[in-house]
């Protein structure tokens, strides 16, 4: 059945915000840019409407719904950006990796990777044949937006620990079990997810995303040193050819306060703050080089409005130069409400006049 798509005729503001490039690039804005992580999603009545109808990998394969989708936050709480709604797993399916998404469970495997001569069963990918609809997709968005568009992929380390382990995992033995008893293996499983995940994001951008974000949501499990045996130069590489795009280039992990600067020193020009660290001792930490975003509790949402509006002032008063985005420390909550979400948009936009 194919739903009835309401999608806006007009741009969603008559000159398009460019403040969240500006705060990217550390330039001066005229306020404090917004966009939450997981914007687009389970907490609204309408995704829930449309899930009915269709699963998750669906609502991707089909760019009219995937628009209307991405475009929902965007219209009803005014952040300052937008990210394509899809699913890191995506481009795994055209390496060679069976998997399904599973509600309540996340990405499940049905091929993990075991042994070394598993990793030689995955194969590059040419993103503009094998996700066609992903470049319509976005190619429809930068139409429709007034605010820039972030693609996204997921890390090599998120990625490969999904494959090895078979789905979400709590202490990812069997990750870093065959990371040290395999690194061959493993150097060349991340050197196939590298270069594979930089090539779809080249394809995001060619396509009209104005910026892209690389979420390593696990790597916070690794210590320091096997951080930078194991990951760093796979993601130097990835970066690396990220660079020539000259777009943002936001890198986000978390619990991931140890690992800032290596991820910065990747090549990333924006990073990532989950909640657990202070934005001013994690921006000094990282010399000032490079713009922050985050980072707000998501659980602070469901606070109330006092409680919640004390945790905002505490991260605005730790900004004191253009290059911060206000976001979550991770995404959206299903149980968030999105007026408190909008609320928290308003009250950002409207910070200096608050001070």
């Amino acid at each position: 059945m194919q739903i009835d798509l309401i999608l806006p005729t007009f741009k969603i503001m008559t000159q398009f915000n460019d403040t969240f490039l500006k705060a990217c690039r550390m330039e001066p804005a005229d306020h404090i840019p917004v966009w939450f992580m997981r914007q687009a999603g389970r907490y609204q009545p309408e995704y829930r409407e449309i899930r009915k109808k269709y699963s998750l990998l669906d609502i991707c394969h089909k760019p009219d719904v995937c628009t209307e989708v991405t475009l929902l936050p965007v219209q009803q709480l005014g952040v300052d950006a937008a990210i394509l709604f899809s699913d890191i797993m995506l481009p795994l399916g055209p390496m060679g990796v069976d998997f399904d998404i599973v509600e309540g469970v996340g990405p499940v495997i049905h091929n993990p990777v075991v042994h070394a001569s598993d990793v030689d069963k995955f194969t590059l990918f040419h993103p503009e044949q094998s996700l066609p609809y992903v470049g319509q997709t976005i190619k429809q968005l930068v139409n429709e937006l007034n605010v820039p568009l972030i693609g996204f992929t997921g890390a090599p380390f998120t990625l490969a620990s999904y494959m090895i382990e078979g789905g979400p995992s709590k202490n990812f033995f069997k990750t870093k079990s065959f990371m040290y008893h395999q690194p061959e293996a493993w150097h060349k499983l991340m050197a196939k997810l590298a270069r594979s995940m930089s090539e779809y994001l080249v394809y995001q951008v060619s396509c009209g995303a104005q910026a892209i974000q690389v979420f390593d949501s696990w790597v916070g499990n690794l210590g320091l040193e096997d951080y930078r045996e194991y990951v760093y130069p796979h993601m130097q590489t990835m970066f690396g050819a990220l660079k020539h795009l000259n777009v943002p280039l936001i890198h986000f992990g978390v619990v991931s306060g140890h690992l800032l600067e290596m991820m910065k020193d990747c090549g990333s020009t924006v990073v990532g703050l989950d909640w657990r660290v202070q934005v001013d001792e994690s921006w000094q930490k990282l010399k000032y080089e490079v713009a922050v975003q985050g980072n707000l509790d998501p659980a602070a949402i469901l606070a109330p409005w006092p409680v919640l509006e004390k945790k905002c002032t505490q991260i605005l008063e730790q900004v004191h130069r253009p290059g911060f985005i206000f976001n979550l420390g991770h995404g959206v909550m299903p149980q968030a409400d999105g007026s408190v979400l909008k609320r928290i948009t308003d009250f950002v936009h409207n910070w200096k006049s608050n001070k």
